[in-house]
């Protein structure tokens, strides 16, 4: 979701990628709460730090404490800030469907003020 976020409020002025800890699948609750903005991440294909197609990054951001000390691991030779945002895993959410969809929803709201507040000096 962060990824799209970022395209969606910067995308015209800098380029953004993101990947996982793990392979897996796209989760639908993702899906269904980025629709909520009209942003179709459907398609999506997730990937591992080991399947990013570059290295060539200014800044990483990480949302859990073990994808943090991942990218410290992978960055430890390259000249770049990893930032850590603690954010909760959605996924470990349980109830109803409306009471998960609301926990997704409520992290892509966080994520999207975050991104927002840290690059809102940049122009779009």
């Amino acid at each position: 979701m962060a990824e799209n976020l970022f395209k969606l409020r910067f995308g015209k002025v800098a380029y953004v990628d993101s990947c996982g800890l793990r392979a897996g699948q796209l989760d639908p609750m993702a899906v269904f709460a980025m629709d909520d903005l009209g942003v179709d991440i459907s398609k999506h294909k997730p990937k591992t730090f080991d399947q990013l197609q570059d290295d060539n990054f200014d800044l990483i951001i990480t949302l859990s404490p073990e994808a943090h000390h991942r990218a410290l691991e992978f960055t430890r030779h390259l000249a770049l800030n990893v930032e850590y945002w603690p954010t909760f895993d959605p996924t470990l959410a349980e109830g109803s469907r409306d009471f998960r969809l609301e926990a997704y929803e409520q992290v892509r709201d966080q994520l999207d003020r975050k991104i927002r507040e840290r690059f809102r000096g940049y122009r779009v």
